[in-house]
């Protein structure tokens, strides 16, 4: 016997941060709201999310950072070469230190407002044991709410009357079920583990070119049923890159050879060369755009056994992981290097020479050898002639041991899809609104033009998503004449 009711005010698809901040902020406003989740649990990848973008927050005026909702809605359309929606961006930016409060008032609990990497303003707002944390929270509060969360249900179609969304059908128990409601908001995630889709609009193989992270059977569901019902798209296309290394499931994230990979050493194509400059890692979008580039899907990071002592003595320059810090010391890495090539490992390489690494790397040594010979050049002299890196990063290999770690260009998610509006309303291919249906998070474009605006407004996406997901609710309440 079912426990879903057959009707509701209003249906959300998918329980991440976007989707659970629509419903409770609906269910707040004396909504009727079921979220309908695929997946046996909750929060897909919202659970790894370590901080999130807002401007002129009360943690931001506690610490006199001054960095103001101006500022940050010119730099991310100059970003975006004005290709976002600029009334969208507008929208979410002017949002973002209220959704902050909010989460404050709902048991999120943030330690900082600081940045993640070099010279940018300090807009991160770090998130208390992770973004798990925050989908907990929200989860809670809904159900307290009396907003009904299932699981194990995944929603097949959009039910449309004339103009309007009249509700969903749902899979329960290999049955097609209907469950009518007023409004819909779309929050299931993108469509990350969509293989053709990704090569389709992105024009890269997936698990080749780019690896997903932490997305587990996004196929866009939200966003067919959307175009199903009449929906224009937006942002296809467009991921949320990051070049990270070695990715393999005998390697933890976070570990410390990963660790060592982002450093702003020497990074070579599976040619050998040199491609990009290496400070590009202090900054996502750009070291997962250079990286992408590259035949094969995968570069290398290439070291000698000076830097796994001074990882280990001083820390790195550079990490990816917020719990450890540019600074922190590695002093599991050499251990954690030596486990790696006791299992000969496909993804970590060690040798006596250069020569020799790149054999075992599966490049040519005598280009190796030249690029190694080029880059110690550079840094004895102190200026890098071809790429221009800041010299304090020109440090030379020397050995005695040198070593290899296999990067790829990985991503958190897709970044477009439905068109909506500032509102989060649904629009269809001649701008008008579907009535009733509204997108939030992955599955709504229009935030970031043709990349993900990494370097002046990092937690971006999940700041979008839990503010496009509040922005939803609030409006389909009005529509719902709440």
């Amino acid at each position: 016997m079912s426990n879903i009711p057959a009707a509701a005010d209003a249906v959300v698809v998918g329980s991440g941060v976007s989707g659970l901040s629509a419903a409770v902020t609906l269910a707040a406003g004396g909504a009727k709201v079921i979220v309908f989740e695929k997946e046996r649990s909750l929060g897909g990848t919202s659970n790894f999310f370590q901080g999130t973008f807002a401007v002129e927050s009360e943690l931001q005026r506690q610490r006199y950072i001054t960095y103001s909702r101006d500022q940050a809605f010119r730099n991310i359309m100059e970003y975006s070469h004005w290709r976002a929606n600029p009334r969208l961006v507008r929208a979410i930016v002017d949002e973002s230190s209220a959704t902050i409060g909010w989460l404050m008032e709902h048991g999120v609990e943030f330690s900082d407002a600081t940045n993640n990497m070099p010279d940018a303003p300090r807009t991160y707002h770090v998130v208390r044991w992770t973004g798990e944390a925050v989908v907990k929270a929200l989860a809670t509060n809904a159900r307290e709410l009396g907003v009904i969360i299932a699981p194990g249900t995944p929603v097949k179609q959009l039910l449309k009357s004339g103009e309007g969304i009249t509700g969903v059908i749902i899979e329960e128990n290999d049955e097609d079920v209907q469950v009518t409601a007023k409004a819909v908001v779309i929050a299931s995630g993108g469509y990350a583990n969509n293989r053709e889709w990704v090569k389709k609009y992105a024009g890269y193989d997936l698990d080749t070119t780019v690896i997903p992270f932490g997305n587990v059977d996004k196929v866009g569901d939200g966003i067919r049923m959307s175009f199903e019902a009449g929906a224009a798209d937006e942002g296809l296309g467009v991921l949320e890159l990051v070049r990270s290394g070695p990715v393999a499931p005998e390697f933890a994230m976070g570990c410390q050879l990963e660790y060592a990979a982002v450093q702003p050493g020497l990074w070579v194509d599976n040619r050998g060369e040199r491609f990009c400059d290496e400070t590009i890692g202090f900054y996502d979008t750009a070291a997962g755009n250079a990286s992408v580039r590259q035949p094969d899907g995968y570069t290398f990071s290439v070291f000698d056994s000076t830097l796994v002592r001074r990882l280990a003595e001083q820390g790195g320059d550079n990490s990816l992981n917020i719990d450890f810090p540019p600074g922190s010391p590695a002093t599991e890495l050499e251990r954690e290097l030596g486990a790696a090539v006791k299992a000969v490992s496909k993804e970590v390489f060690e040798a006596d020479s250069v020569r020799e690494l790149a054999e075992k790397m599966g490049t040519s040594p005598d280009v190796l050898q030249a690029t190694v010979d080029e880059y110690n050049a550079f840094c004895n002299k102190g200026h890098d002639d071809l790429f221009a890196k800041d010299p304090k990063y020109l440090l030379p290999l020397e050995g005695p041991k040198f070593y290899a770690i296999r990067a790829r260009t990985v991503f958190l998610g897709t970044l477009g899809g439905i068109k909506i509006n500032h509102r989060t309303e649904v629009v269809d291919k001649k701008g008008r609104v579907i009535p009733g249906l509204y997108a939030v998070g992955y599955d709504a474009g229009g935030m970031y033009g043709d990349g993900y605006c990494v370097r002046d407004s990092s937690g971006l996406s999940s700041s979008f998503a839990m503010s496009s997901g509040r922005i939803a609710g609030r409006n389909a309440l009005k529509y719902l004449g709440k």
